[in-house]
């Protein structure tokens, strides 16, 4: 398995990773579109909510924000001191960034995406997965702004993981398929889980992976 070395020694300039920041945040978000605007299966935190959703009535919006908050808060355990900033920007980002998916997604059902055959959809939404993994690669190594999702696989990833993308990945999206698993057996029906979930589970660690040495080689693991 590649592990990616640590390069604190070398540092990318700010601009560098202010401008990877942008553009992964606007890959993800883009990423993110695909898949809702496709409708052939959601990814795993939100196809999370959803069935939480369907257990509890509570909004889905709600459940999406309380996994952030939730992970913004083990982060603060994960690295092993209090660090107000990161969780500030963490709450900030989980808060706004479903606008940003909107926008795309909107624009992706104007043009009709969501009337496309199955087959075409699912090719689609397999492309948003895809572009999800790149862009946290991106931005986890830019390191400034990231959902806490994202920064507990970072922070797994680097403190405790020996720098596996995949199994940070792994262990980051377990408490999410664990409440998928517990509220389909309470209601004896999977809602958004379909191929989209299924492959975002298994091929966004690899994803990263692979981007980390391929996209933007010269974008170091500011970490």
């Amino acid at each position: 398995m590649m592990k990616v070395k640590l390069t604190r020694q070398d540092p990318n300039r700010m601009r560098t990773r202010v401008l990877a920041l942008l553009v992964g945040l606007a890959l993800n978000a883009f990423g993110n579109a695909l898949t809702v605007s496709s409708n052939t299966g959601s990814a795993v935190y939100t196809a999370a909510s959803v069935d939480l959703y369907e257990l509890t009535g509570i909004g889905i919006s709600i459940y999406i924000f309380g996994w952030g908050l939730l992970n913004a808060i083990i982060n603060q355990f994960l690295i092993r001191h209090v660090d107000v900033m990161r969780f500030c920007k963490g709450i900030f980002y989980t808060f706004f960034f479903s606008y940003f998916i909107d926008i795309f997604t909107h624009g992706l059902n104007w043009l009709g995406l969501p009337q496309c055959s199955w087959l075409f959809r699912t090719i689609i939404s397999l492309i948003g997965v895809t572009l999800i993994g790149v862009s946290i690669s991106i931005y986890q190594r830019a390191n400034l702004l990231m959902h806490p999702n994202d920064d507990m696989s970072n922070i797994l990833r680097f403190d405790y993981l020996h720098g596996s993308a995949v199994w940070s990945q792994v262990l980051d999206l377990t408490l999410p398929v664990i409440a998928i698993i517990v509220c389909s057996l309470m209601l004896w029906h999977v809602y958004a889980v379909s191929i989209a979930t299924v492959c975002y589970f298994f091929l966004t660690g690899p994803v990263i992976k692979y981007s980390d040495k391929w996209i933007w080689p010269s974008l170091k693991h500011n970490f």
